[in-house]
């Protein structure tokens, strides 16, 4: 044993630990996290370009945001919001109910608004992806901005960039512009404050209606 323990280069008690731990975590639940000091192992996921693992735990990817290529290194079960909040610090999408219901965390995904909650940061990995950082043109604000200014869009402000988000999606699908249409498609955005005819009005006046 003692010729294999220097063959294998792994101390003896220390190779039975390892080799005991996926038993361990299958019987009680117990997850071992990795060594700090550890480097991880990488490889590269067959036909998933630009997708490395980083041992068990971790996925290097590239996410395109606001015109800019951004690499990080995450979980799979990292949700786009997180990864845009907590990893990119673009704080400006929000989170609200975690459940796709309020619309706080709206952001664009190819010109199409989404719950960033509800989807997985390494599912955008070839997608272009808008917050509400990326609206304004240095200091020109979009249009949208603009008119939710003017129009006091908004009271507390804590739903506003996915109002604003989903405003700007909105107008992109080339729909009317009624109070009818614009209430129906912005209807999985929520105000708490109850601002919903200014933010109508605001995105008519966007929209070049009247």
């Amino acid at each position: 044993m003692k010729n294999d323990d220097k063959r294998i280069g792994v101390p003896r008690k220390e190779f039975i630990f390892r080799a005991g731990l996926p038993a361990l975590a299958a019987t009680t639940g117990f997850a071992p996290m990795r060594r700090a000091d550890a480097a991880p192992a990488t490889a590269t996921i067959e036909g998933t370009p630009g997708l490395r693992v980083h041992g068990p735990e971790s996925l290097e990817i590239s996410l395109t945001v606001n015109g800019e290529r951004r690499t990080l290194t995450i979980e799979p079960r990292v949700t786009l919001l997180d990864a845009l909040r907590e990893r990119l610090h673009l704080t400006g999408s929000k989170k609200g109910c975690g459940q796709g219901t309020c619309g706080a965390c709206t952001v664009l995904v190819n010109g199409r608004r989404i719950d960033s909650c509800l989807t997985l940061a390494i599912m955008h990995q070839n997608d272009s992806i808008t917050t509400i950082e990326g609206l304004a043109n240095g200091e020109e604000l979009h249009p949208v901005q603009a008119a939710f200014l003017e129009h006091d869009g908004f009271q507390c402000g804590y739903c506003t960039p996915g109002q604003i988000m989903s405003a700007v999606g909105f107008l992109g699908e080339k729909r009317g512009l009624d109070e009818g249409t614009i209430r129906e498609s912005m209807s999985g955005n929520i105000c708490r404050c109850g601002a919903y005819p200014n933010i109508v009005s605001a995105i008519q006046a966007a929209g070049g209606h009247g």
